[in-house]
């Protein structure tokens, strides 16, 4: 008698339980590593995030990001900065980059928009404290110093940028610069020294203060550790010149 040898069918097969904890756990480890869905953890053992929403595990990834690009600015220029080794580093893949920013120029535009959001909101506080020109420009001066010690590697970046990055970031820190000195002539209208002045007279002021300023930041940059007295001659000259801008601001009348 013969036998006739057949395929196994599909439904001869074990069939795989679809629910197992060990299906769940490979489904999961299949994703990038911002979009896994907590898994059970074993009994005392914590599983990080598990506790984040979706919305805050993407925040905690994009900034992530950020994160490591500025750490990858103290020794790089952005533009030499690839894609790929920004996603390893915040633990993704660089298809999972795309989710949170469109290009590695999209995140640049952010870090622009980082640095002088946080700088733009201290000198809002600062000056509401200040009552005369000369108290402005310590608080300025004062401010300027302490954010530069905190957002070094901000800095860093905003100050390589501005002249030899690409065209997009040059634009955009060039109308944060714009927006400064626009604040700050606003600003300058409000004491009575300065009050009759004309708009464009207020104007130039302003831009030759954030000119002074900016020129103090990049000196800061480069003030090597462990030296706080060239620290304080920066600050101390950048506040002679400012107080030297005012003085002859108070001086000036346009042909106009």
């Amino acid at each position: 008698m013969s036998v006739t040898s057949r395929t196994p069918r599909s439904s001869d097969r074990p069939r795989r339980s679809s629910g197992g904890d060990g299906d769940r756990a490979r489904r999961a480890s299949a994703r990038p590593a911002d979009d896994r869905a907590p898994l059970v953890p074993e009994p005392g053992v914590p599983v990080a995030g598990a506790s984040l929403t979706r919305q805050e595990r993407k925040a905690r990834t994009r900034q992530a990001l950020l994160d490591a690009t500025l750490e990858r600015l103290e020794d790089q220029a952005f533009g030499a900065i690839s894609l790929r080794e920004v996603a390893r580093s915040a633990g993704i893949t660089p298809t999972a980059f795309y989710r949170h920013f469109e290009s590695m120029e999209d995140l640049g535009l952010v870090l622009v928009d980082e640095s002088f959001r946080a700088l733009r909101e201290m000198l809002r506080v600062r000056r509401a404290a200040a009552t005369e020109p000369g108290d402005e420009i310590r608080a300025a001066v004062a401010t300027l110093v302490e954010h530069v010690h905190g957002q070094r590697a901000h800095f860093r970046f905003i100050a390589r940028e501005r002249s030899g990055g690409t065209a997009p970031l040059r634009s955009a820190i060039r109308q944060e610069i714009r927006l400064f000195s626009s604040q700050l002539a606003t600003d300058l209208a409000r004491y009575p020294v300065l009050r009759e002045r004309a708009t464009a007279d207020l104007q130039m002021i302003a831009d030759l203060i954030v000119a002074a300023a900016v020129s103090a930041v990049e000196q800061l940059l480069d003030v090597p550790p462990g030296r706080p007295d060239l620290e304080d001659e920066i600050r101390g000259v950048a506040e002679d010149q400012l107080r030297l801008i005012v003085l002859g601001a108070l001086q000036w009348r346009s042909a106009s």
